[in-house]
């Protein structure tokens, strides 16, 4: 591609000039007639406004598919020659849910990138929701999620287990009790995460099998992330479900400890998420160093 086409992609996968200048380290003015210059040599408008809001139109979406299937091959064609020097070249954009961004998937991205330093690796975090719907967009190549349900255009694989513990502050009065019945959690204020998100997916499925009539919960705040959970457990008396994965220093230091809900079990396993079809050589390498990272299932 060239590097018009490359200020072109930017713009579509942000639906914005300022931002796409920032990605690609240009003025907007920049942006702005590089686009113009595409136009024109295409005859074609590529975008629409709406107010002060910018889409694709379809010859837009049109150039946008193709030159990413362009960049895909090129993408194939610098990992095979690569392979034949003994080395790994190309590029990988990767999504994930706050949850495994900030404390899964961290150390699989320093091993790989210590094994193949010639891989460039992008990584969005989002909820599992949000990084499904990029992947299947094709703003991504590869989704980490903690959800349980699926999207048919997606196939998933399952590369860890994981816990979902209820928590509260270590001083706190349900931290003296220790243990709660189903019907004490109903009137417990609750501090749950945000729609979206694969863990409150999964703690509303796991409460509904469990009877508990989710309606009727004392959920007294939706947050959109484990660390302002934890930060806002930390001066309150509520409860949060939280994964093992995020709270095994603060239980390990007692900042925060586990409260057992009688009849309760919460567990999950986290997936790499996929477009259907046949997967880039790139991605079965990412793939496959993750599944063989030592994760228990």
């Amino acid at each position: 591609m060239d590097y018009r086409e490359q200020v072109f992609m930017a713009v579509a996968e942000n639906l914005n000039f300022t931002k796409a200048a920032e990605s690609l380290f240009i003025s907007q003015p920049a942006v702005t007639k590089h686009i113009h210059e595409l136009e024109s040599k295409s005859g074609i408008a590529l975008f629409t406004r709406k107010g002060n809001r910018i889409f694709l139109t379809q010859a837009g979406e049109i150039m946008y598919n193709r030159l990413r299937s362009i960049e895909n091959m090129y993408n194939e064609l610098n990992y095979e020659l690569s392979t034949l020097k003994g080395e790994y070249e190309g590029s990988l954009r990767l999504g994930a849910s706050s949850t495994i961004a900030q404390y899964v998937i961290p150390g699989v991205l320093a091993s790989f990138h210590k094994r193949h330093p010639n891989v460039s690796i992008t990584m969005i975090a989002g909820n599992s929701k949000q990084v499904e719907s990029m992947l299947v967009d094709n703003e991504i190549d590869l989704a980490f999620v903690e959800n349980s349900s699926g999207i048919q255009e997606l196939r998933y694989t399952a590369f860890l287990k994981d816990n979902i513990l209820a928590v509260t502050n270590n001083k706190g009065i349900y931290a003296k009790k220790g243990t709660l019945s189903l019907s004490e959690l109903e009137s417990a204020p609750l501090i749950l995460r945000e729609q979206g998100s694969g863990t409150l997916e999964t703690v509303l499925l796991a409460l509904t099998q469990a009877k508990v009539a989710v309606d009727r919960l004392n959920a007294s705040l939706h947050l959109g992330a484990t660390e302002a959970i934890k930060n806002f457990l930390y001066c309150s008396d509520g409860i949060a479900f939280i994964s093992e994965h995020a709270i095994a220093k603060e239980l390990e230091n007692h900042l925060l400890k586990n409260v057992i809900i009688q009849g309760l079990s919460i567990s999950r396993h986290f997936r790499i998420a996929e477009r259907q079809g046949p997967r880039a050589k790139l991605q079965s390498l990412f793939i496959d160093f993750t599944l063989n990272n030592n994760f228990k299932l």
